[in-house]
């Protein structure tokens, strides 16, 4: 199994955790996935996410996680050029940015025209970069800045 398929297989065992009080960037999960990047609860979780799944997923099969160690969406962004694609794959990290340092990421599940069905932590069923749950959703390719891909 290759780090790309373990990750997503991770990530999707994920799927429903939410935080604990909701909206509070914090609870159990939340802050095994915010430890991981050396940070304590109360901050945005989403890259955290990501670099839990690749490290736990890494782990597992014995493989060199990519990622940089950050919280930060766009961080991991620009420290990570080697990896930077511009037309999606399934087990990618796609990156968003909104300007003045705020992003969000998650991981594309599949690919379906200029859609990308994704898995995500952090946000909520309006697909908002701050929500309280790990969950499903769906993007046009078009608002994101790019991808990282965990392997070639």
């Amino acid at each position: 199994m290759t780090l790309t398929q373990k990750t997503l297989e991770i990530a999707t065992a994920q799927i429903g955790v939410e935080e604990i009080p909701r909206n509070s960037n914090s609870g159990p999960e939340v802050e095994i996935y915010l430890r991981s990047v050396g940070l304590s609860k109360g901050y945005a979780w989403c890259m955290a996410f990501v670099y839990w799944c690749t490290q736990k997923a890494a782990l597992q099969i014995n493989a060199k996680n990519p990622l940089k160690k950050t919280a930060g969406v766009l961080d991991q962004y620009n420290s990570r050029p080697l990896l930077v694609k511009k037309t999606p794959q399934p087990g990618d990290v796609f990156i968003m940015d909104f300007n003045n340092g705020a992003g969000h990421t998650g991981f594309v599940e599949k690919v379906t025209g200029t859609t990308i069905y994704t898995i995500e932590g952090n946000t909520n069923d309006a697909g908002g970069r701050e929500g309280y749950k790990v969950a499903r959703r769906k993007r046009d390719i078009k608002s994101v800045k790019g991808f990282l891909r965990l392997q070639n």
